[in-house]
């Protein structure tokens, strides 16, 4: 009798992450959304658009907060898009994982950047 890839014992590999990074993806997308506008809305009421204007708005601990979570969502939001391109379009598991491991690397890199620069460490 032939064997068939279809009910219990179908083996299942690949993206199988599904609902999870879906969603992970819309929320990030919605903080970075928001953070346009507040961003946008301090632009567009602001009166100092000067150097010491935006190092005040920079200045104050809810806006770098918000900042840092915003580009945190940012760099998951990536790593989601890019793990799925890696997956999907490399096929050699050792370039594949070579890259993913190259594009986690950058990303932590950039978080803490982003640490260094809001906070001026």
């Amino acid at each position: 009798m032939a064997k068939n890839n279809i009910g219990q014992n179908r083996l299942v590999v690949g993206a199988h992450y599904g609902l999870k990074d879906w969603l992970a993806q819309r929320i990030t997308a919605i903080v970075m959304a928001v953070y346009t506008f507040v961003l946008l809305g301090a632009f567009l009421t602001g009166q100092n658009f000067t150097y010491e204007g935006w190092a005040s708005l920079f200045a104050q601990q809810w806006f770098k907060l918000f900042s840092l979570v915003t580009f945190l969502a940012l760099y998951y939001h990536a790593w989601v898009g890019m793990r799925d391109i890696w997956m999907d379009y490399v096929k050699p598991v050792g370039i594949r994982l070579t890259l993913q491991i190259i594009t986690i690397l950058w990303l932590v890199a950039c978080a803490f950047y982003t640490v260094q620069i809001l906070w001026g460490l």
